[in-house]
């Protein structure tokens, strides 16, 4: 790792953004898996909710959590920017079940390869600006929105009306309204997420020549 770090002037930041349900997260855990012998680490937009905790909970409920305002990106940046120096951060960890920041947080070393997923990473040009590559998981929505359904039933026990009515009133307008135009400042396209191995494959030889480089 040593040898790596003196080679490179800073990490790779590799962005990945979709819309819910679109294969995001699959896309990120493949090229993970497939860089596992590189010093690599995953950053989650979703750790860098705001904090609630000056909010009853009846109001944290109702938060439109789809929206770039419901993120802390000042926070986001301002780690990347440490990590980007090699240097460590304590990263915060969001409770959904109390909706808010919780008060533990996770200590993160830097590595040379960043991967930064979550549906609103290309929507700040502040946090554009500081990747070196930005991909967008192109899923149709049909397919997304029937993953989610299987997702939060299984996963989060929630009911197929609250899901219903959750993507209807903000998943589905936010993503036309936020998440898809960043699309434009991709540098590469994906379609249907984790399943492309070819994309992923070409994603992780690219990722290993800047390394080697």
């Amino acid at each position: 790792m040593a040898q790596q770090k003196n080679a490179l002037k800073h990490p790779i930041i590799i962005g990945v953004t979709g819309g819910s349900g679109s294969g995001k997260t699959s896309v990120s855990r493949a090229i993970f898996e497939k860089l596992g012998d590189h010093s690599i680490l995953r950053i989650e937009e979703d750790s860098y909710y705001k904090s609630q905790d000056d909010k009853p909970m009846e109001q944290r409920v109702s938060v439109n959590y789809d929206h770039p305002d419901a993120f802390d990106t000042d926070l986001l940046i301002e780690q990347l920017t440490e990590l980007l120096n090699y240097r460590a951060i304590d990263k915060p960890v969001y409770d959904y079940t109390i909706h808010t920041r919780s008060k533990e947080t996770v200590h993160v070393e830097p590595k040379d390869v960043i991967v930064l997923e979550g549906i609103l990473v290309l929507n700040d040009p502040r946090l554009r600006d500081l990747m070196d590559i930005k991909i967008f998981v192109d899923t149709d929505d049909d397919i997304r929105i029937i993953r989610r359904i299987k997702r939060d039933m299984e996963e989060r026990g929630r009911s197929l009306q609250s899901i219903i009515d959750q993507y209807m009133k903000t998943v589905k307008p936010m993503y036309h309204q936020f998440i898809e135009p960043t699309k434009r400042y991709a540098d590469v396209i994906v379609p249907e997420g984790g399943e492309n191995e070819v994309a992923i494959d070409l994603l992780v030889t690219k990722v290993k020549d800047i390394l080697t480089k």
